[in-house]
């Protein structure tokens, strides 16, 4: 895929109001994408989609109903969906004991709206041989998140799908990409109090850099992109030595939990 790739390309980024989202679409924008900038948030949409001489399409991304909508409209606007940015998604707190709903919107938002996605994209895409599904999954997704079970476990899924979409349908056409950064300066990264403050601020990136590692990354045809490079190896030392990892990962609870005794 060459650095001109993107030129005259039909994309739609979900949650693209703000945070890494709009960052993506300015990113493609400016690769000479055609883009349409989908949030719930319809003016945070409307201002990134004027940035980027494209088009807002606010509304639901994750259920079946919405992303119906969703698609039809794209297509309407750009002729054909040739690359969907999966990038909407929720960070709800909690353990085990978490509320239902805060179950249920993570696994919605985080892995369903992906696959609900990907049903209605992939007949075109298969028929034409080609299209590109960019999902942005965190690097919970190949580690965990302290301090929120559903969007630890949500990302797992969502990475598992991307996965398995490209196991399945490479050799046809289709090309995936897990986006898979640590702490991101956004508004989910404030949300996450304490937390997120211990772990992730202090090596924070901002959304662009997210976003330029992004393109970088899908231009070199590669499926795991990561913007925090030391994630390779915390995920090599997860999956070669689990009890060391988990290990590790208990005495990062255990100091936050001192930490917010004092």
């Amino acid at each position: 895929m060459t650095a001109s790739a993107f030129d005259g390309r039909g994309v739609v980024v979900t949650g693209g109001g703000r945070g890494i989202g709009a960052a993506l679409a300015r990113a493609l924008a400016a690769a000479g994408a055609r883009v349409v900038v989908n949030d719930q948030d319809a003016a945070a949409a409307r201002a990134v989609a004027a940035e980027c001489a494209g088009a807002a399409l606010p509304g639901d991304a994750a259920s079946a109903e919405g992303l119906a909508d969703l698609v039809g409209r794209a297509r309407a606007e750009l002729g054909e969906i040739d690359v969907w940015c999966a990038n909407a998604g929720v960070a709800p707190v909690g353990g085990a004991d978490a509320p239902a709903a805060a179950w249920a919107s993570a696994w919605e938002v985080n892995v369903l709206a992906h696959v609900r996605a990907a049903e209605l994209l992939l007949p075109r895409w298969l028929e034409r041989g080609e299209g590109r599904f960019l999902a942005t999954v965190s690097a919970a997704g190949l580690l965990t998140m302290l301090g929120s079970a559903p969007y630890a476990v949500s990302k797992h899924g969502a990475l598992a799908f991307a996965e398995w979409l490209s196991a399945t349908y490479r050799h046809r056409g289709v090309r995936v990409h897990a986006l898979c950064p640590q702490g991101v300066r956004t508004d989910m990264l404030a949300s996450t109090g304490a937390v997120g403050e211990a772990l992730l601020a202090p090596t924070a990136l901002d959304p662009a850099d997210v976003a330029e590692a992004a393109l970088e990354g899908m231009r070199a045809e590669r499926f795991l992109l990561l913007p925090h490079p030391e994630v390779a190896d915390y995920y090599r030392v997860r999956a070669t030595d689990p009890d060391r990892w988990i290990a590790g990962m208990n005495r990062l609870q255990r100091e936050l939990e001192r930490s917010e005794a004092l």
